[in-house]
């Protein structure tokens, strides 16, 4: 009888060892990138809507823009543009470097936070400077597109900052996870992407 008892126990230890309970099930994308993924597509829908109204307006008006409304500086944001593009890439740079060492991470995003509000407080400028001239939201359709598409950027790039700002005090910490870290990036590269559409389509066309 302790033999049986014996083997029945020796049988059920090398059952175990074949076959080991089975891991938890792991999630294709974490909860954060996904929920963030899919917040970009309904902005991405909503600038979409924006853009399409703009061009609609553009194609029906006799003159774009019209003679009597201030010209936009085309070259000034073109500068400010590279500064928004090398925040960028500057970030996905400090993505890489988290992957390695979290330490090594630091310089290059917070170099890409201080371009990011370069780029913030130059539009601000811009707008004052704008404003001066004649051109508001109200002045004509063109004043009101031109502060509509650039100001809900700029609203996305001002929240994109302060989540930054906030991943990086985490870094500082050592509190900073990689799904949060790869969330929050997700969200900074959907501003600094679509900038160059805007520019496209507000100060070059």
């Amino acid at each position: 009888m302790a033999g049986a008892v014996t083997s029945q126990v020796g049988t059920d230890t090398d059952l175990r060892l074949v076959h080991p309970p089975p891991e938890p099930p792991r999630r294709a994308v974490p909860s954060e990138v996904l929920g963030t993924m899919i917040f970009i597509l309904t902005e991405i829908m909503l600038f979409g809507g924006f853009i399409s109204a703009f061009l609609v307006a553009r194609s029906s008006a006799a003159a774009w823009p019209p003679p009597d409304q201030p010209r936009l500086p085309i070259e000034e944001t073109a500068f400010n543009t590279v500064a928004l593009i090398s925040s960028g890439l500057l970030l996905y740079y400090a993505g890489k470097r988290f992957e390695q060492s979290p330490a090594s991470a630091k310089l290059p995003m917070a170099l890409s936070v201080a371009l990011g509000l370069f780029f913030v407080v130059f539009q601000g400028v811009e707008w004052a400077s704008l404003l001066g001239d004649g051109l508001t939201l109200t002045s004509t359709t063109y004043g009101g597109f031109f502060y509509l598409l650039v100001g809900a950027h700029a609203l996305h790039a001002i929240g994109g900052l302060f989540v930054l700002m906030i991943l990086m005090l985490r870094l500082q910490r050592g509190q900073l996870k990689s799904d949060g870290f790869w969330a929050g990036r997700l969200f900074w590269y959907f501003v600094v992407l679509l900038w160059p559409i805007l520019y496209w389509q507000v100060y070059l066309s």
